[in-house]
C-alpha cells in the first residue's frame, strides 16, 4: 500500500502561505532566502519517492501554470505524474495529466492508497486539503522543511482549533543553511 505523505514548507512559527512568491501575501518568497541546491537535492529525492500528486484547487492552479513552462528533468518527472485534484468548483477536463478526484474524500484517498505500483502519493501546498487530511486521519507521513524565519503572520498548516494531533518523529535532517527537515508520522 502507498503511503499519503504531506510534504510542506513552513516557517519557525508554523506559516505555511507563500514560500515561494505567490502573490497576494505580504512576506511572499521567504523561502528563496535560504533554499540552496542541497534543498533541491532533497526535493529531487522525494519526487523519485512520488507515484502521484494529490493537489487542492489553488495549488493545482498554479502548478499547472508554472510547471509546463519550466525544463530539466525535476520538471520533467513532475509534469508527468499523475495528479489527482480535490475541487468542487473546477470544470472538466483538466490539464497538466489531472483529473478530479471523485467521490468521498476519504474513500478516494483509500483508493489511491491502493493502487499498484511503486511510490507514494504527496500533497504539496494545498493547504486545506492537507488540514482536512490531517482531520480525517488520512495522511501517513507529514514531512516538514521547517526554514529559519518568524513571519508573525499567514496562514498555517494547522489551523486554530480545539482538535489535537499527536505525532511520532520518524526522522530529521538539518542542512547547512539552518534549514530542518522533520518528518512524522501518526501516532
Amino acid at each position: 500500500m502507498k503511503k499519503l505523505v504531506i510534504s510542506e514548507f513552513v516557517s519557525l512559527d508554523g506559516v505555511m502561505e507563500g514560500p515561494g512568491g505567490e502573490p497576494g501575501f505580504r512576506h511572499s518568497g521567504w523561502v528563496l532566502e535560504h533554499f540552496t541546491p542541497e534543498h533541491d537535492a532533497c526535493r529531487y529525492e522525494e519526487l523519485m519517492e512520488t507515484s502521484a500528486l494529490l493537489l487542492g484547487r489553488v495549488t493545482y492552479e498554479g502548478f499547472s501554470a508554472a510547471w509546463p513552462k519550466m525544463g530539466g528533468e525535476f520538471a520533467d518527472r513532475m509534469n508527468a505524474l499523475p495528479k489527482y485534484v480535490v475541487s468542487a468548483t473546477l470544470p472538466e477536463p483538466l490539464t497538466w495529466n489531472a483529473s478530479l478526484l471523485k467521490g468521498d474524500l476519504t474513500s478516494a484517498v483509500e483508493a489511491l492508497k491502493h493502487q499498484d505500483g511503486d511510490g507514494h502519493v504527496f500533497v504539496h501546498g494545498s493547504r486545506s486539503l492537507a488540514q482536512e487530511l490531517l482531520r480525517r486521519g488520512l495522511a501517513d507521513e507529514l514531512r516538514l522543511m521547517v526554514f529559519p524565519v518568524l513571519l508573525g503572520s499567514g496562514a498555517r498548516l494547522y489551523p486554530e482549533t480545539p482538535d489535537r494531533l499527536s505525532l511520532t518523529l520518524a526522522g530529521s535532517r538539518t542542512f547547512d543553511s539552518g534549514v530542518v527537515l522533520l518528518t512524522y508520522a501518526r501516532a
